[in-house]
């Protein structure tokens, strides 16, 4: 039984990880838990990096084959894609934000985990409007990389 299903909070167990080297370069992170008609992830890859074995599966990244565009971020309904990129002793996070106020460019911002636990501060690196949604991207130390998921203004 996974952690999910257990605490209705997905973990680093539930999740199929990239490799430090494919973190480096920065890939897409679905987080997708619903086995639902849903697939604008796999239709907004430029390099079809996203699969799904049908229309119901949950989608899965070729993390070699991703180039960390992020267009997958702001089209998926659940907001559970994620581009994650190590650079040094940072990570830069890009997630999907719905809140207002929309934070800015060199503002800093709490980071939180997937319980909305709060694990530090972040600096917003870029900011921006993918139809009604806001595509953050967070700097962060690397070991946040794969746990920070939201930002609190």
């Amino acid at each position: 039984m996974s952690d999910f299903e257990n605490t209705g909070i997905l973990s680093i167990s539930d999740l199929v990880l990239p490799t430090n080297e494919q973190l480096e370069k920065g890939v897409a992170i679905t987080e997708c838990i619903q086995r639902i008609p849903c697939n604008p992830c796999v239709d907004s890859c430029p390099v079809h990096a996203i699969s799904m074995k049908d229309i119901n599966a949950l989608p899965v990244v070729d993390y070699d084959a991703c180039i960390a565009c992020g267009r997958c971020v702001g089209v998926c309904p659940g907001l559970a894609i994620f581009v994650v990129k190590v650079q040094g002793d940072q990570a830069l996070i890009t997630l999907p934000y719905e809140f207002l106020p929309r934070p800015q460019k060199g503002e800093s911002v709490s980071v939180l985990d997937r319980a909305g636990k709060t694990m530090g501060k972040g600096k917003i690196i870029r900011v921006k409007q993918q139809g009604r949604t806001s595509i953050i991207t967070v700097s962060v130390e690397k070991k946040y990389a794969m746990d920070v998921r939201n930002i609190r203004v």
